[in-house]
């Protein structure tokens, strides 16, 4: 008896079929129950209200224990409520016990293939709610489906900075493919990001240390600094410095630094024209 669009019952002669064929297509969960268990009863809504909200993103098949004992125990199923993930006629994953709709979203959102405007799009509107634990997992799921995407590592970067996650932030830009990671946008975010990061990690005797022209990361962290006291110049003088002497550090981060801040103060600041020329110069 179909249940709803998406949730159907299995019977010895339609578990083939619906199950093991249909997960060629995308992914079908099974929740092996009874309804003499009391948790099979707690767990078969929240399973029919996810099948509901993803819209046939999966299908839902219910196999009644009971009266199909026998699928059961082929695949193992020694305890009800269980859940099993099938995708190309084989179980990928299984969950057991009635858990709660974020754990099944969480495996979810692993196992189907998803359109990642969609994912995208609830992980802003999570994170808008403050609900940064959903959006992080949304945005991250959107990023793997499609990895050509600069707006998602973007915003997934910020919302990793925002919420106090500083390194993982920079490592997620440091990690993308050069022909994303070189793009303007997301080349000035890792930037800006870099000399803040600089800045609040700098230790005491970066000066001293910033004085020998081969300590890059010291000389790096001083020009971090002259921009969070407002000594714009003195940082850019640092920045080109260093761009001259180890144009490598960091896979170029001294100029990608130089050409963020030019975009900051515009084009007609007199310190990126000066700048520019003495950068071009070399």
């Amino acid at each position: 008896m179909t249940l709803s669009p998406h949730v159907f019952d299995a019977t010895a002669d339609n578990f083939s079929r619906l199950v093991l064929e249909n997960s060629r297509r995308g992914l079908v969960l099974v929740h092996f129950w009874t309804p003499k268990a009391g948790p099979c009863m707690v767990l078969m809504p929240r399973l029919v209200k996810l099948a509901t909200e993803y819209g046939g993103k999966f299908l839902l098949v219910m196999l009644n224990t009971d009266e199909l004992g026998r699928i059961a125990r082929d695949f193992g199923v020694n305890s009800v409520p269980t859940v099993k993930f099938f995708r190309h006629g084989n179980v990928v994953h299984t969950i057991h016990g009635a858990e709660s709709e974020n754990s099944f979203r969480e495996q979810l959102d692993r196992y189907i293939v998803r359109d990642h405007v969609n994912l995208y799009a609830r992980g802003l509107a999570a994170w808008q709610k403050n609900q940064t634990v959903d959006a992080k997992r949304l945005l991250a799921a959107a990023a793997v489906e499609e990895p050509e995407s600069a707006e998602i590592p973007r915003d997934l970067a910020k919302l990793l900075w925002a919420d106090g996650e500083h390194e993982q932030a920079l490592h997620l830009l440091e990690s993308l493919p050069a022909e994303l990671r070189t793009q303007k946008e997301l080349a000035n975010l890792h930037a800006h990001f870099s000399l803040a990061h600089a800045a609040e990690t700098a230790p005491v005797d970066t000066e001293t240390r910033a004085a020998d022209s081969n300590e890059a990361e010291a000389r790096f962290q001083l020009a971090a600094l002259r921009l969070g006291e407002d000594k714009l110049e003195s940082a850019l003088d640092v920045l080109l410095a260093l761009d001259a002497d180890h144009p490598q550090f960091r896979n170029g981060l001294p100029r990608q630094s130089l050409l963020a801040l030019f975009d900051l103060l515009g084009p007609d600041h007199p310190l990126t024209r000066s700048c520019r020329t003495r950068l071009a110069q070399g």
